[in-house]
């Protein structure tokens, strides 16, 4: 970016967006980007608003003017290609009503999810995570679900999925990263390749489908799991559908598939046990046996991890509930929750931001703290080694000494974050340089991310880079 640039951008106090990572048709040359690069404007003279992270190899982000944008993606990556709207090199609108005006969006491996300002909810991608609705137009030019490229998608999916197995339980709080290791490699092929698509019903459908809710809901977030969606609407309450059979969709049992938005009990029914027909109303039974009644009246953020899912109350309590075979879910434990559970072990600190990754989560608290736990194989928990964290523990690193997070946001393996006064950090997974941290060594710990001359306000991880949504300072 050059001195005039620069002046121009002040002037308007122009938002601006950053790259990093591995976005294959974010240039000619398709090598990761090991540091943080501008992002053109956005084709139609259209203005950054927000960053939404994105899925496998494309970005998304969202302009003034309420279009949903993707770029970053090549034809050889198959279903995610078709995804992003087959957007490369050129951020784009991505192909939904001329009418409608996005205001959120969330996207995984291969679906993505938005939310308009009226409140209604747009959905493509994988026909499993696509629910009841009304479809609207035709398939993307070129695409016939017969033909799109099974073994392309499985290629690069495959580093990414992993498998339950019947790896011994941890104890206490932490498991060791030698078990971690043993389990990544008892992931079965015959296993990943029935996860990532197996049949002709699995293949993907580039069509957005309006999803039907109940008359009078109106939603205000998204959120994308590996092949799972949960929605919030205004009054609090949440809605999942797509796989569920590690409980990922909080409904009290392994059901396979859910076609059709579920209400999601999260505070009257929330509970540790294994029926929830015998949970006390608000309440829900700790791995001691005890009670633990669940702050709050209603849920004010949502979040997807690969096989996991997370929630906060309005009073800042978190629940966890789905995959749990690195603590992701904050328990204490390996076991799978079937229903929104909560993390006893945060009561009494004020939640205010959750996301989550393939095997991790991670929390901000309304002190500008941050919480970790769950998988931590190359460091994406920021604790300084590679054990897994069944329970949540707080980041006292020296870096985040006197800083007060505001946002934070996870990729597949690797987490960024914003803090008050605009300052980015990352650690993690590095191998395509999503850290942004001009190499492509994993970091423990949390490390500065250098964007000269601009302030950070967003960001927003995909599986393989990282989006930033910063101003200049006027």
């Amino acid at each position: 970016m050059n001195g005039e640039e620069c002046e121009t951008m002040e002037r308007v106090n122009e938002k601006l967006v950053y790259m990093w990572g591995y976005l294959p048709g974010a240039l000619p040359q398709r090598t990761p980007l090991l540091t943080p690069v501008l992002v053109r404007a956005p084709a139609y003279g259209y203005n950054w608003k927000d960053v939404s992270g994105g899925g496998c190899g494309f970005a998304m982000a969202i302009s003034e003017q309420g279009k949903l944008i993707t770029w970053g993606s090549t034809d050889d990556l198959g279903q995610s290609y078709v995804t992003s709207g087959k957007h490369g090199e050129i951020p784009e609108p991505f192909p939904l009503p001329n009418e409608v005006s996005i205001v959120k969006a969330a996207a995984a491996w291969a679906h993505c999810v938005a939310v308009t300002d009226c409140g209604e909810v747009y959905t493509w991608g994988w026909k499993e995570c696509i629910p009841s609705g009304k479809v609207l137009g035709e398939p993307l030019p070129g695409v016939s679900s017969e033909k799109v490229a099974q073994g392309k998608q499985s290629s690069f999916l495959t580093e990414q999925v992993g498998s339950r197995t019947e790896a011994s339980k941890s104890i206490g709080g932490t498991a060791s990263s030698g078990e971690e290791s043993t389990k990544r490699r008892k992931v079965s092929s015959a296993k990943q390749t029935a996860e990532i698509s197996s049949s002709g019903d699995d293949i993907l459908t580039a069509m957005p489908c309006l999803v039907t809710l109940n008359p009078g809901v109106r939603i205000t977030s998204v959120a994308a799991g590996g092949r799972h969606t949960l929605i919030l609407s205004d009054m609090g309450q949440v809605w999942g559908w797509g796989y569920g059979g590690e409980g990922q969709l909080g409904l009290g049992s392994r059901i396979r598939m859910v076609s059709s938005p579920h209400l999601i009990p999260c505070i009257d029914n929330s509970l540790y046990g294994n029926d929830i027909s015998t949970s006390l109303a608000q309440g829900s039974t700790s791995s001691e046996g005890q009670i633990v009644r669940i702050p709050g009246s209603y849920i004010k953020g949502i979040a997807c991890g690969g096989r996991h899912s997370a929630v906060i109350t309005d009073a800042g309590a978190v629940l966890a509930f789905g995959w749990g075979l690195y603590g992701q879910c904050g328990q204490g434990s390996t076991d799978d929750e079937l229903s929104p559970t909560c993390v006893s072990s945060l009561l009494g600190i004020r939640i205010e931001v959750v996301a989550a990754g393939l095997w991790h989560t991670v929390c901000t608290s309304a002190d500008g703290d941050v919480y970790a736990f769950g998988g931590n194989q190359f460091g994406q928990l920021g604790t300084g080694s590679d054990q897994a964290e069944t329970l949540p523990r707080l980041l006292d690193c020296p870096s985040l000494e006197n800083v007060n997070v505001k946002t934070i946001s996870c990729g597949a393996r690797h987490t960024a974050l914003v803090t008050d006064n605009g300052k980015v950090f990352s650690w993690g997974w590095n191998k395509y340089g999503q850290l942004g941290l001009g190499d492509v060594i994993d970091r423990n710990i949390p490390s500065e991310v250098t964007v000269e001359g601009c302030v950070g306000k967003n960001v927003a991880c995909g599986w393989w880079h990282t989006l930033l949504l910063a101003e200049s300072p006027t």
